[in-house]
């Protein structure tokens, strides 16, 4: 089967193998320009104040790329849950969700058994309205700031098709529930899907005519500014198996940059040492306003990673947003690999990963993801148990570690780790919600 290529995988393992020494790479400073000057902000700064920020805030990376047929999407068709209709053998996703707050008109029914429940095996599509609305609530419910908006180069590439048509509903759908609920949210460009070639003058174009133009994203309310500069992240540069010259990659951060934007960078988790990325990208990490270091396939929780991380760029002026994920596993679409891949915990995993944030001296952090079921990285509420998936294909579920946890378990999760990052909370050493509720 064959996946789009709108996504961060096969970047995702072997990220443990990243260079995290002390020692940063920074020869060649000189050679090329790694800022463009900012811009004074042109917006009125007493609207700027009301707008959220991304320093001392917690974003969660939302996909939004579920459909299904006959959810009456451009698209119209089964994506990312599998290719073609999910059944037994035929998924692509490892972690069931918890669909019982979606309304029936949401829900579309699968090839595949009852679930352990007696209940249908359906599954929801990110087009729906009522969706979208739903996860923009559950970030207020639970106290996350809000969302980083993923709008893939495969998207933007495909001028014309129905999956560019598919990504600017949705996003126009997010900026409302974003609006509805309080939450912040910006765009986060993954560079997966373009080449060198295409990679600067696609991203212009879709930001000058779609994000800012058509959509006109950028003027809500809600829409993350820093210093009164709207933000958006550049997810991918640097990464190995990625898009993106030396030079393509600081013409496009300058570029961002006369325009009044604030860039945040989605770099590897070597980023510092070149390991696992491409060498010689110092001058691009050097430009940025924030360095977003990819963690997650990292099953380790390092300490020193996250301090030196934070030590260089305070050095620089720079920010910080670290990465910290609940778990990873994608046995359903890579057969052979190992279910449970790397185990949540009951939440242990992630919550040190948040401790070690919160000890690094930063107060901003990125949780991937809000809705990534495919790799097992999802926040929002998953399958407690076997009762609730079917009874006819292995899925992974929130009580593989040997405790149970109720479906809702890692949304408190995230918004206990937001107040703790964040300084509301003092920093526990240990999960400090119960497992149920």
């Amino acid at each position: 089967m064959s996946k789009p290529s709108h996504s961060r995988r096969n970047f995702l393992r072997g990220t443990a193998a990243a260079g995290a020494g002390v020692g940063a790479l920074w020869a060649g400073l000189g050679s090329l320009s790694t800022a463009a000057a900012d811009p004074a902000p042109q917006q009125d700064p007493s609207a700027a104040a009301a707008q959220p920020g991304v320093k001392g805030k917690v974003y969660a990376g939302y996909q939004g790329w579920f459909a299904a047929a006959g959810d009456g999407s451009p698209l119209n068709n089964w994506t990312h849950w599998a290719a073609g209709k999910p059944a037994p053998g035929n998924q692509t996703f490892e972690l069931y969700p918890d669909i019982s707050a979606y309304p029936d008109s949401a829900l579309f029914q699968t090839g595949y058994a009852a679930l352990g429940n007696g209940k249908p095996a359906k599954l929801f599509s990110s087009y729906a309205t009522a969706v979208i609305d739903q996860h923009f609530h559950w970030m207020q419910q639970y106290g996350i700031d809000g969302a980083a908006l993923q709008r893939f180069g495969s998207d933007i590439a495909a001028t014309g098709q129905p999956r560019l048509q598919q990504r600017n509903d949705i996003h126009g759908k997010a900026r409302d529930a974003a609006q509805k609920y309080g939450r912040g949210f910006y765009i986060e460009y993954d560079i997966s899907g373009l080449n060198d070639g295409n990679l600067v003058s696609a991203i212009q174009s879709d930001w000058t005519n779609t994000v800012t133009g058509s959509l006109h994203l950028t003027d809500s309310p809600m829409y993350a500014h820093e210093g009164g500069k709207p933000v958006v992240e550049l997810w991918g540069l640097g990464v190995s198996n990625r898009a993106g010259t030396l030079q393509g990659c600081l013409d496009l951060i300058n570029w961002f940059k006369g325009k009044g934007v604030y860039v945040i960078g989605g770099v590897p988790r070597g980023w510092r040492t070149d390991g696992n990325a491409k060498p010689g990208f110092a001058p691009v990490y050097a430009a940025l306003n924030m360095v977003s270091p990819w963690n997650t396939g990292n099953p380790t929780v390092d300490q020193k990673l996250f301090n030196d991380d934070f030590a260089l760029l305070k050095s620089r002026g720079q920010d910080y947003q670290p990465v910290i994920y609940p778990g990873f596993a994608w046995s359903n679409w890579h057969v052979g690999e190992a279910k449970n891949q790397i185990p949540r915990k009951a939440g242990n995993f992630m919550w040190q990963q948040a401790v070690a944030v919160r000890q690094s001296g930063t107060n901003s952090a990125f949780i991937a993801m809000f809705d990534e079921y495919d790799e097992g990285t999802a926040i929002a509420p998953a399958a407690t148990d076997a009762s609730m998936i079917p009874t006819n294909q292995y899925f992974l579920t929130l009580d593989a570690d040997g405790t149970h946890v109720s479906s809702d378990f890692y949304l408190r999760l995230a918004g206990a780790a937001t107040k703790m990052i964040n300084g509301s909370t003092g920093i526990s050493t240990t999960v400090p919600i119960p497992p149920t509720t």
